[in-house]
C-alpha cells in the first residue's frame, strides 16, 4: 500500500499540489500573455485578467473545498483522540470555525478580482490569510496540549517554527502593503499590475509580493504535517433509511447501511 492510500493522507496532500497547480499554471498563463511582470507579482495578479482568470477562479473554489474536507478531517481526528479534555474541545471547535472562515475568503479571492470588486476581493484575502494564520496557532497550540501523550514533540516543533514563519510574513506584509498604498507612491496601485525597477514604491512593492508568497508557502508547509496523522484515521458515513420505498407510508425500521466516504471500488 503506497502512503498516500492510508487512512485519509490523500487529503491534505491533493490540497496542496492542487493549490499549487493553480498557482503555477494562473502564473504561466498571465506571463505568456504577457498580463502581468514575471517578477514576484501578487498571487491574485495571476488571476486577475481573462482567460487565466477563469482558470483560476474554477481551480480555487476546487481548493477551498479540499481545504475545508482537510480542516473537517483534522477536527474530527482531534475530537476523538481527546472526547473529555474542555481546552482542547474549545480550541478544536475554534480552529474548525477559524479554518472555515478562511476557506471562504478563499472562495472570495477566486471568484472577485480586485480590478472588479477590489473592496470584496482584499476582505476575502484578509478572511484567507487572517483566519488561516490564527487557525495554524490553535492548531499548533493543540499540538502542544497533545504532546507527548497522543504524539511526539517533534511535529509540535515543526508546527510551530511553520507558525513562525507565517506570522513573520504576514507582518512584512501588512507594514509594507500600508506603508506603499498610505504613502504618495503614484495614483491606482491597487489596480496596478506592471511595475518597472524604477517606480516609485517597488522596492515596497517586492517585499510585499515576497511575503505573500512566503505566507502561501508555509500555509502548503502546516497541511503537509497532516499527511502523517491523516494515515492514522477514516471516516465513515452511515445510512439511516426510514422505509423500503420512497413512497409515502409510515415509516418502519431498516438495517442500516455503512460504507467509507469513498469506496475502494470507486
Amino acid at each position: 500500500m503506497w502512503w498516500f492510500q492510508q487512512g485519509l493522507s490523500f487529503l491534505p496532500s491533493a490540497l496542496v499540489i492542487w493549490t499549487s497547480a493553480t498557482f503555477i499554471f494562473s502564473y504561466i498563463t498571465a506571463v505568456t500573455l504577457h498580463h502581468i511582470d514575471p517578477a514576484l507579482p501578487y498571487i491574485s495578479d495571476t488571476g486577475t485578467l481573462a482567460p487565466e482568470k477563469c482558470l483560476f477562479g474554477a481551480m480555487l473554489n476546487i481548493a477551498a473545498v479540499l481545504c475545508i474536507a482537510t480542516i473537517y478531517v483534522r477536527y474530527k481526528q482531534v475530537h476523538a483522540l481527546n472526547p473529555e479534555e474542555n481546552l482542547v474541545i474549545k480550541l478544536n471547535k475554534a480552529g474548525l470555525v477559524l479554518g472555515i472562515l478562511s476557506c471562504l475568503g478563499l472562495s472570495v479571492v477566486a471568484n472577485f478580482q480586485k480590478t472588479a470588486l477590489f473592496v470584496a476581493h482584499v476582505s476575502g484575502a484578509v478572511l484567507t490569510f487572517g483566519m488561516g494564520t490564527l487557525y495554524m496557532l490553535v492548531q499548533t497550540i493543540l499540538s502542544y496540549q497533545m504532546q507527548p501523550k497522543i504524539h511526539g514533540k517533534q511535529i509540535f516543533w515543526i508546527r510551530f517554527l511553520l507558525v513562525v514563519w507565517c506570522g513573520v510574513s504576514a507582518f512584512s506584509m501588512l507594514t509594507c502593503s500600508s506603508i506603499l498604498h498610505l504613502g504618495d507612491f503614484g495614483p491606482d496601485l491597487a489596480q496596478k499590475l506592471h511595475w518597472s525597477s524604477e517606480d516609485r514604491g517597488y522596492v515596497l512593492h517586492i517585499i510585499t509580493t515576497a511575503a505573500e508568497w512566503s505566507m502561501s508557502f508555509s500555509f502548503f508547509g502546516f497541511f503537509l504535517t497532516y499527511i502523517r496523522d491523516f494515515q492514522k484515521i477514516s471516516l465513515r458515513v452511515e445510512a439511516n433509511l426510514h422505509g423500503l420505498t420512497l413512497y409515502d407510508t409510515a415509516p418502519c425500521p431498516v438495517v442500516s447501511e455503512r460504507t467509507g466516504l469513498l469506496s475502494r471500488d470507486f
